[in-house]
Parts: structure tokens; C-alpha cells; sequence
């Protein structure tokens, strides 16, 4: 399998640790882009203080890194619809940590 598609696997994969949908439905990670071997993810919080934010970046970073790619990390804060979407998925989906 390519590194692209393997890392877009990665990316769009990871579930969250208390929500029961992957961090890229959830909108947690609102966009990517996979350049050779280097893969920037733009993150989509609901508040840029969440006290997992190292758990979910690292479950991300992880098996991205296991695959030798570099990772980059920017963080922002959800829109308005965003946080609606994202609350509404997390209450109908919420499992705990």
C-alpha cells in the first residue's frame, strides 16, 4: 500500500477515546494534507484548553510516525456549526474515557 493512502487510512481511522466515531467525523480534524512523506493535520477543537488534547494528538501522531511520516499539528478553534455538529455526535455517541 502507498504512504498517501496508508497515512489517509491513519488520519481518517483513529477513534476517539470517549466518542464512539473516528477524530475525522467528529470534524476533530478539519482538514490534511499528505505531501511526499510529511502529513499536516489541522485540528477543529471545541476550546483549544480540552484537557485531552496530548491523548488525541498522540493517537494521531502515533501510528503516522510508525510509518515514518514527519507530522505537523495547528490547532483552532471549532466554528459555531462546527461545535453544534460536534456536540450533537458526541451526545448520541458518548461511551467515556
Amino acid at each position: 500500500m502507498d504512504f498517501e493512502k496508508k497515512a489517509k487510512e491513519i488520519i481518517e481511522g483513529v477513534q476517539h477515546p470517549a466518542i464512539n466515531h473516528s477524530l475525522y467525523d467528529l470534524g476533530l480534524i478539519k482538514s490534511y494534507t499528505i505531501e511526499k512523506d510529511t502529513v499536516q493535520i489541522i485540528m477543529a477543537l471545541p476550546a483549544l484548553n480540552i484537557p485531552i488534547i496530548g491523548m488525541l494528538i498522540q493517537s494521531i501522531e502515533q501510528p503516522l510516525q510508525a510509518i515514518n511520516a514527519k507530522v505537523s499539528f495547528e490547532k483552532t478553534v471549532m466554528t459555531p456549526e462546527e461545535l453544534q455538529k460536534f456536540l450533537a455526535m458526541e451526545q448520541s455517541a458518548w461511551k467515556g474515557l
